[in-house]
């Protein structure tokens, strides 16, 4: 497929202004000033993110009312439950606050939704569930911004409810007891991109702070914090940043029980990058939800020392996440095979396919591996409960959203963002859905949404290159959302006549500096650019990276493409 190559530029005399402060590479002050860094105050608290740089949580609208209820409810003995959606940051969230007052209350415990007899969010049979087992008060978070109804029938029942949660609100919030969340207009805290574990830890922060408890009691969970960031793509930049950094150091140091079994059944030895967090860490927390019951993912995250269950239940959400695996390769096969051997359907604008026996569970990372296939707006459909259910991705700058809007009439349900959703309808309008989902794409994608785009931080030589520039490169991690790693171009290299493929699929590149010595690079997929490699000098766009073999650690480029 080809890429679109995009480089980013910056302000000379913002970048030389830096560069005479910081006194490091042109090319990392032009990074740091694309990324809003201008000044050495700056940039020292993005190199070194301080844990007092942390907001005060009473700045979060209701966050007062919050702390006042449940420490009413400690006064009162009242039963408190902690109620989390199924995903990853659902499931930490809940981990994290459950934890958190389980040290100081005993008059707690936490709900998961199943995913496929409740569904997303808030249910009336959590909320009866609540009413039944005697529950005056429900902390819900990751969820609950747009559950009016839901709200209004738990108030009918005499169950409270806090809600924590980081999506946009509706035209109008629920009528819960109290409302965090930063993204209300009425909101005036000052960073709005929290996970919604990270509303967790902003209430259990206040809590602490106003009973006067040590701060540790609430930064020992800051490695759940950091998963939750880094699995629920959040943007790693202002408070999301301090909370990932140290999460991250807590993660490599001492973690909570839950993930340093799960560490260990993965089976990876190496100290973990917040890269790491997301596909090594989160699908095994997500699989829990996606193939049984999330409560199996609570259950090991709040697992303490002697918890002799620990080591099984990682093993299960290991088990659990192979059979994902599975699922997903299987069935995303299918549904290749499906498009690939329909002309009608390789020459659309989108992507819609159907099929009654896929797993629910992992149709949204099925979508996922379609559009990274095809590059184009794609749904997948499976049947459930005699309905047919699916889940969108989008490509980058068209609205995913507002297309499937355009279809509401076909639909039963439906909800989600410009660049993934989910939807419901009956089977008999699957047909009449691929067929408008497409005459509405078509007429308002272009063909630059239709070309990824590779965005290019900097351009720098291959002699720039140096274990020193390298470790400040290092230093702008954790990496994500509005700090990606940097993708560097140099321009004119030439092979050194060393490169060559891997298994017919990969290509092994060695190329020649100036002055003489050499550097490997790896290009997954990209053996057929050996054509290019070989004939004559070529641009490259690449990650800086470390390769450790046989004791030895050398720097060599990730190449993300050649031209």
């Amino acid at each position: 497929m080809n890429l679109r190559w995009k480089l980013n530029t910056a302000p000379a005399e913002k970048v030389l202004a830096l560069q005479s402060e910081l006194k490091i590479h042109s090319a990392l002050c032009s990074i740091l000033v694309q990324r809003g860094i201008e000044t050495y105050e700056q940039a020292k608290a993005f190199f070194r993110p301080s844990l007092t740089e942390l907001h005060d949580p009473l700045l979060m609208k209701d966050m007062d009312k919050a702390v006042s209820r449940i420490e009413r409810a400690f006064l009162n003995g009242e039963k408190i439950l902690i109620y989390g959606d199924y995903d990853v940051d659902g499931t930490t969230a809940v981990a994290t606050v459950y934890s958190f007052f389980k040290d100081i209350y005993p008059n707690l415990d936490y709900y998961i939704p199943h995913r496929y007899t409740e569904g997303y969010g808030i249910s009336i049979k959590g909320i009866d569930y609540a009413a039944e087992k005697g529950f005056s008060l429900v902390i819900a978070l990751d969820c609950g911004i747009k559950a009016n109804d839901k709200i209004d029938y738990a108030n009918s029942k005499g169950v409270d409810f806090i809600i924590c949660d980081h999506h946009l609100p509706g035209a109008e919030i629920p009528n819960a007891i109290a409302i965090l969340d930063p993204k209300r207009n009425d909101c005036p805290y000052p960073f709005k991109e929290l996970s919604g574990c990270g509303i967790g830890f902003k209430l259990i922060q206040a809590f602490a702070q106003a009973t006067n408890l040590p701060p540790e009691k609430y930064l020992q969970y800051l490695d759940l914090v950091c998963v939750s960031i880094g699995a629920d793509i959040v943007p790693i930049v202002g408070e999301n940043r301090i909370l990932a950094w140290h999460g991250l150091q807590k993660v490599n140091t001492n973690p909570v029980t839950g993930l340093k079994k799960l560490i260990e059944v993965a089976g990876t030895k190496k100290k973990l990058s917040i890269t790491d967090v997301v596909f090594i860490l989160g699908p095994r927390i997500n699989a829990a939800g996606r193939m049984d019951d999330a409560k199996h993912a609570v259950k090991l995250l709040i697992a303490d020392d002697v918890d002799y269950d620990a080591e099984a239940n990682a093993f299960q959400l290991n088990a659990f996440n192979n059979e994902r695996k599975d699922l997903d390769r299987s069935i995303t096969a299918h549904a290749l095979e499906m498009i690939g051997s329909d002309e009608t359907l390789v020459k659309r604008k989108s992507t819609v396919v159907y099929h009654p026996e896929w797993h629910k569970g992992v149709i949204g990372i099925v979508a996922s591996r379609l559009t990274e296939t095809y590059y184009r707006p794609t749904i997948v459909l499976t049947e459930s409960d005699g309905k047919v259910t699916g889940s969108a991705r989008s490509v980058k700058n068209f609205d995913l959203y507002e297309a499937i809007y355009e279809c509401r009439d076909l639909l039963l349900q439906f909800g989600g963002h410009k660049f993934a959703a989910g939807l419901t309808l009956h089977p008999e309008n699957v047909e009449p859905l691929m067929q408008r989902f497409e005459e509405v794409v078509s007429e308002r994608i272009t063909d630059e949404h239709l070309t990824p785009e590779l965005e290019i931080d900097a351009e720098i030589s291959l002699e720039d290159i140096t274990p020193k520039f390298y470790g400040i490169v290092q230093q702008m991690a954790p990496f994500g959302p509005e700090n990606m790693n940097p993708v560097f171009i140099t321009r004119q290299v030439q092979d050194s006549g060393w490169s060559k493929t891997l298994k017919e699929e990969h290509l092994k590149f060695s190329l020649r500096k100036s002055n003489g010595e050499l550097i490997d690079g790896i290009g997954f997929g990209m053996a057929d650019k050996m054509s290019i490699v070989k004939s004559r000098p070529f641009d490259i766009a690449y990650h800086i990276d470390e390769n450790e073999w046989q004791g030895n650690v050398r720097l060599q480029l990730m190449v993300k493409d050649v031209r």
